[in-house]
């Protein structure tokens, strides 16, 4: 009886979906980019849904797509992202790109969330007995509260700080704006758009 009511016990607090989620590495550059077009010589590809977990659901909730892309100059000439190229929706209005910086602020987990598992420190684990007469006793009381509220709320913590600390360094690292693209040059990005849809996006060359 003690230990099937333990592993329940275990099951239900592994099974919380407040968790915080790790970070899997997008990595631009080895993306199998399925969307494409092209404009003056110049090649667009990119894609969506590239965030998992926690991640996803702040975009859901900030109304943020986070795109990877990939851009072939093979023009005669060098060119500036955001300035000489830019990006746009299939009825021509130009995309606003929100800074990677910001995109970081929005998505990023907040680590001072999990604090609220520390609200499981007061939990004990009754151990009962049948006594003689039938009757269910309780027999002791176990603090793993004590253990178990501040372990996890640590574990969280720790853990969804190591995510946005990869995420924020992906971000800066493939930050792509103001990037000169140089002829016959590849160049690769992640950029943040302010939509709550998957549109089709164009490139357009000035």
């Amino acid at each position: 009886m003690k230990i099937i009511k333990i592993i329940v016990f275990c099951i239900a607090i592994s099974s919380l979906t407040n968790c915080a989620s790790s970070y899997k590495m997008i990595q631009p550059k080895s993306i199998n980019y399925v969307s494409s077009n092209e404009n003056s010589n110049v090649e667009l590809q990119y894609k969506y849904e590239l965030l998992y977990k926690k991640y996803t659901k702040k975009e859901l909730k900030k109304g943020i797509k986070l795109v990877a892309i990939k851009i072939i100059n093979n023009s005669n000439k060098d060119l500036i992202f955001g300035k000489d190229i830019v990006l746009t929706y299939e009825n021509d209005s130009e995309i606003y790109l929100v800074e990677n910086k910001q995109v970081y602020k929005l998505l990023k987990q907040s680590p001072l969330s999990y604090l609220w598992y520390l609200l499981l420190t007061p939990t004990n684990l009754f151990t009962t007995e049948t006594n003689s007469s039938g009757i269910e006793e309780t027999t002791s009381s176990t603090p793993i509260g004590l253990l178990l509220g501040p372990g996890l709320a640590v574990g969280n913590m720790v853990a969804a700080d190591a995510a946005n600390k990869k995420f924020k360094t992906e971000l800066l690292d493939y930050n792509i704006k103001g990037t000169v693209i140089t002829k016959g040059e590849t160049q690769y990005g992640l950029i943040g758009i302010q939509t709550n849809s998957y549109d089709s996006i164009k490139l357009k060359v000035n």
